[in-house]
């Protein structure tokens, strides 16, 4: 039997970090493990229970267990892990012995020994895996993988489907374990953001299908993924923070406007840690709303489903809170060409390329206007639109220094594009429309695969020009409260040094009191030439090809689309140049201290 929050009074992170231990402990290792825990209690009159007997429960638990279970996840900001460990819990309830890991924790030799195998994971980028899941993927990939016949197995892809590579990694697990033979239980189940309720329908699916086959009898669980994650706050449940501070971290006659806002976490019941995140429950725009309102000609207060079982809103409640109506998606054109009866729609959506076209830079009203709906109906909407996504902030300020606080860096998102103005909906909801005083929804998420070294003998290189500096700052001042020095290098930019220095006057602060040991900066339009951050790696090679070599941690955050690949090059030109490495050499190395841990992106 598995320990989980429901079993044992411990909570889910001892339960997995106990489950992890025991299932790879010998039966020796077993008695002796029972036999000191109980001579470490403090009886109160009784005897202390034989270690054999203690131990014998351990092991024979497992007997009434037909198959070893083994779950592993892929997760790249922890949504993943979480519903692995809801998965894992509810499997432990039917009375399974399951095994529960990070991929990137799962040695590859163990997977000749599985029966059955589920797979939970994230797809990062542009059909990436994530960086836990690398090794493993690889692995499976290789010729080295090992015949499946005898296993069993079924995916859960997380993804987001305005990614032309929805749920790559998902897939391509789901097809690696089928090509190696594997038995397939319930079909892989491909997730949009809005993943609950698919999420629950595969876990249901694959527990009825493994009772059916070993005969176990089905145990009633009233707690779905949706309650699991309502025990601490969430998207459903999230917590009302009140709004401290909200300042324009900006200069008079910059091009931008980056906000950090200060929220109160009065009993929240949870700490955080530098890397971790705060999700905010958005808003869409009042004015997007009402102008959307009245292109669909519909009453404001017509109360319309928002999904297929739950009450019904009035119209505007439901655009303003639960549904996303500022961007557009190749399924959402699809479906939109179905519903909408409009035979222009209908033709081009079977043109790929017009699809990729036509949603960049538009919205909801752009599509009702360039394809009016011959018989669109206020009760199909919630077919039409997914939910509103919430959006995730690295923390930037430190739990060991403002316990009842937390702190966010978020740049207003404007442009301007096929004459309309645009909005970032969650940016200037915070830029805009929230003061101190107010309250917004939120919740705290951490973020397993970004994680800082707490000592003084680890170098660390931060990079995280705009908004990326973020989780440096929460860093620093961590680092600032434990009284550690030294080994600590940043690399910050933006365009002018006079509007847009981020937290200037702190990192000059922590450069005096060496908190922080070096800092170079990049203002890409005080230059003829635009100098960005790479730049200033490439400047320093010699010395930053040392801090590798010398063992140094490495952390990138911030725009992945150009500053994280145009980072990585230089990163591997760094390797050739200094170390004469060749770039397959170059990139075998990074690879590995991403394997290590050493090489670690929260870029987005």
């Amino acid at each position: 039997m598995n320990l989980s929050v429901s079993n044992s009074p411990f909570d889910t992170e001892q339960a997995t970090q106990l489950n992890q231990i025991i299932q790879n402990l010998t039966a020796d290792q077993k008695v002796w493990l029972s036999g000191y825990l109980t001579a470490q209690q403090v009886t109160t009159g009784q005897e202390i229970e034989e270690p054999q007997q203690v131990a014998e429960y351990v092991l024979n638990s497992e007997a009434v267990n037909d198959r070893h279970i083994t779950v592993l996840y892929g997760s790249e900001t922890g949504n993943a892990q979480s519903l692995a460990e809801i998965f894992a819990d509810r499997l432990v309830e039917h009375n399974y012995t399951v095994k529960l890991s990070a991929m990137d924790e799962f040695k590859p030799k163990e997977l000749k020994k599985v029966e059955d195998i589920f797979v939970i994971t994230a797809t990062h980028g542009e059909g990436d895996p994530p960086d836990n899941a690398l090794t493993f993927y690889e692995f499976i990939h290789s010729r080295k993988s090992p015949k499946l016949e005898n296993v069993r197995f079924s995916v859960l892809a997380l993804g987001d489907e305005s990614y032309d590579q929805f749920c790559q990694t998902g897939k391509d697990f789901d097809s690696r374990l089928a090509e190696l033979g594997g038995e397939r239980l319930a079909d892989r189940q491909d997730c949009d953001l809005d993943f609950d309720d698919p999420a629950e329908q595969w876990m249901n699916a694959n527990i009825e299908l493994i009772n059916q086959s070993s005969g176990h009898q089905q145990v009633t669980s009233t707690e779905t993924v949706q309650s699991a994650k309502e025990k601490r706050y969430s998207k459903s449940n999230p917590y009302q923070a009140e709004v401290l501070e909200n300042i324009n971290l900006n200069g008079r006659g910059s091009n931008k406007e980056v906000r950090h806002v200060e929220l109160l976490l009065d009993n929240y019941g949870e700490s955080f840690e530098p890397g971790d995140c705060v999700v905010v429950v958005p808003q869409n725009d009042p004015e997007i709303v009402s102008l959307l309102i009245e292109t669909l000609g519909w009453d404001t207060q017509l109360e319309i489903p928002i999904n297929d079982n739950g009450d019904p809103l009035p119209l505007e409640n439901a655009l303003q809170d639960h549904f996303e109506i500022t961007k557009l998606t190749k399924p959402l054109l699809q479906k939109a060409a179905e519903l909408f009866e409009n035979t222009e729609l209908i033709a081009q959506v079977e043109d790929e390329s017009w699809i990729k076209q036509f949603i960049e830079g538009r919205d909801l009203i752009d599509l009702l206007t360039a394809f009016p709906p011959s018989d669109f109906q206020p009760e199909t909407l919630h077919k039409l639109l997914r939910k509103l996504p919430p959006r995730e902030y690295s923390i930037a300020s430190s739990y060991k220094a403002t316990p009842d606080e937390v702190h966010i860096t978020v740049g207003a998102v404007r442009y301007e594009t096929h004459e309309r103005e645009r909005a970032g909906v969650c940016s200037v909801q915070l830029a805009e429309r929230v003061q101190p005083g107010d309250t917004i929804p939120i919740y705290l998420k951490k973020n397993p695969n970004f994680k800082f070294p707490f000592d003084e003998t680890t170098p660390v290189i931060m990079i995280g020009p705009g908004t990326g500096v973020a989780p440096f700052r929460s860093y620093l001042q961590e680092r600032e409260e434990l009284g550690l020095t030294g080994n600590t290098w940043l690399f910050f930019g933006e365009q002018y040094f006079t509007t847009d220095f981020l937290y200037q006057t702190e990192w000059q602060a922590w450069l005096k009191d060496e908190t922080l040991s070096k800092l170079d900066v990049a203002f890409s339009r005080d230059t003829d030439d635009k100098v960005y951050v790479q730049h200033r790696i490439a400047e320093h090679s010699e010395l930053f090809y040392q801090w590798l070599t010398d063992g140094a941690s490495l952390y990138v955050c911030g725009d992945e689309k150009n500053m994280a690949k145009d980072v990585h090059e230089t990163i591997r030109y760094v390797l050739e140049q200094e170390g004469g490495m060749s770039e397959t050499d170059a990139e075998a190395y990074l690879t590995q201290m991403k394997k290590d841990k050493r090489y670690q992106r929260d870029v987005y």
